[in-house]
């Protein structure tokens, strides 16, 4: 019955659109599969992408599935260092990239000896020529048949790595297995409610975990319909998607939210957003003032939920069948144990007492490892739980309220960023002696980084 429901609606920054169906998806992600078996590569093999939100990003990821591989995708505003880090650790073997941003990877490819082969999407037909280890992605899909055998797969396989900042050391990498389908189905049911008859959108780039759990895995294994919108933020523009393709299942981050307030009410005024039903938040703490603003601006309040990239799926959540309070992470999900433990991490703590924020271990999505980081992967564990680095009240009901982050990790608009990588971009600069970052508070994206360097002598 899904066959010919139409699963992506993609409009791109210069207002061209495309629709695919599921059967087009399936057919499409086929193909690419074949180009991949084709292309050498073999069950469990690390395939990356780092490109635009484009119809081929999606079904490379779905295709490089198929074909037994592990997915990694990259934002696609990565510099040269961020993208050979990622992609240097897990040795990834493949990657998919555009002429635009391909100059980055020539950069660093003297630095990746695993990386032996370069997808070229040139989705414009931009004057390119292809150079050593390139392919072009358009020619190998005209070639490939429509037909593939999906890689026979456990549920314990490793299916995905999502790469996230810590304290220390460079970024690590967040392995998801198969098994985590389960989650991003269930929580896209039951917490983004999703009904078969909903347009749905999930704002988040696929490089961010948002972007591939709830904005691959959770609406197409329900069989929903969505849009992705290849352009940048604008209230204009983004209520102008709403009202075109009458979105009903908006998911999104509390810095886009304050960046709607902040352009003001009279914008609103000028779009019909009476197809909208449901509204989610996620990323960073949702303030109060958000969730009023969406109940009076545009009739619906926001569901503020809380999940993390080693978690795979939302755990905590504001329900469709429950009264929200305002700034208030939720109540756990169906099979999720989350309590509050005191500094050692040892006893649970009584509502109203502020500690870690911990999560008894065993739901389908939970990370299984971090890439060659077995030993900081155990750290994260203390007897049955979960220690998830976050500190958090409880209150009497059961609702969660988040508190801060318990290392010096800060979150800028939703994304943790570590002082090593911020440090060590500062110390590449000729001046710069010793650096080091702080988070400071701002109204727009939480927190905003301060960093302090001591020059060289001779510098001023």
């Amino acid at each position: 019955p899904l066959r010919d429901k139409t699963a992506l609606y993609w409009e791109g920054k210069e207002g061209e659109t495309e629709t695919y169906s599921f059967h087009d998806l399936s057919r499409l992600s086929n193909r690419f599969a074949n180009v991949l078996r084709k292309l050498g590569v073999k069950k469990g093999d690390r395939i990356f992408t780092y490109m635009d939100r484009i119809p081929e990003q999606y079904i490379g990821l779905l295709g490089a599935l198929k074909a037994g591989g592990v997915i990694g995708p990259l934002f696609s505003a990565f510099g040269p260092d961020a993208v050979k880090d990622r992609l240097g650790d897990c040795e990834a073997r493949v990657l998919m990239t555009s002429p635009k941003l391909v100059d980055t990877v020539h950069e660093i490819l003297g630095e990746l000896p695993a990386l032996d082969t370069i997808i070229i999407v040139n989705k414009r037909n931009s004057p390119y020529d292809l150079k050593h280890k390139e392919v072009g992605y358009e020619s190998l899909m005209n070639e490939a048949d429509d037909a593939f055998e999906i890689d026979t797969t456990d549920k314990e396989d490793n299916a995905i790595i999502h790469y996230t900042s810590g304290t220390t050391g460079k970024p690590k990498g967040v392995v998801h297995v198969h098994e985590a389908i389960v989650g991003h189905y269930a929580t896209g049911k039951y917490v983004l409610d999703l009904h078969p008859e909903d347009l749905y959108w999930c704002t988040a780039d696929p490089g961010w975990v948002t972007g591939t759990s709830y904005g691959i895995f959770a609406p197409w294994s329900n069989g929903i319909s969505q849009v992705v919108y290849e352009g940048a933020f604008g209230a204009g523009a983004w209520y102008r998607i709403i009202e075109k393709y009458k979105v009903s299942v908006w998911y999104t981050a509390p810095t886009a939210i304050r960046m709607l307030m902040k352009a003001g009410e009279k914008v609103v005024s000028k779009y019909d957003l009476k197809s909208l039903r449901y509204m989610c938040s996620v990323g960073e703490p949702l303030n109060p003032e958000a969730v009023l603003w969406g109940s009076k601006v545009l009739g619906l309040p926001y569901h503020d939920n809380w999940w993390q990239t080693e978690t795979g799926c939302i755990q905590i959540a504001n329900y469709p069948i429950q009264d929200i309070r305002p700034g208030s992470m939720g109540t756990p999900f169906m099979g999720v144990t989350a309590t509050i433990l005191d500094d050692n991490c040892e006893k649970e703590l009584p509502p109203g007492e502020e500690g870690h924020l911990a999560l008894k271990a065993g739901w389908p999505s939970m990370f299984r490892t971090y890439w060659n980081k077995k030993e900081l992967y155990e750290s994260r564990f203390k007897g049955p739980w979960y220690i998830t680095g976050d500190r958090a009240t409880r209150d009497e009901d059961g609702y969660f309220w988040f508190v801060g982050r318990a290392d010096d990790v800060i979150n800028s608009a939703g994304h943790l960023i570590g002082p090593f990588e911020v440090e060590s971009a500062l110390i590449e600069h000729p001046a710069v002696a010793e650096s080091v970052f702080i988070g400071i508070p701002d109204p727009l994206v939480m927190e905003v980084i301060k960093s302090f360097v001591s020059l060289k002598d001779g510098y001023e």
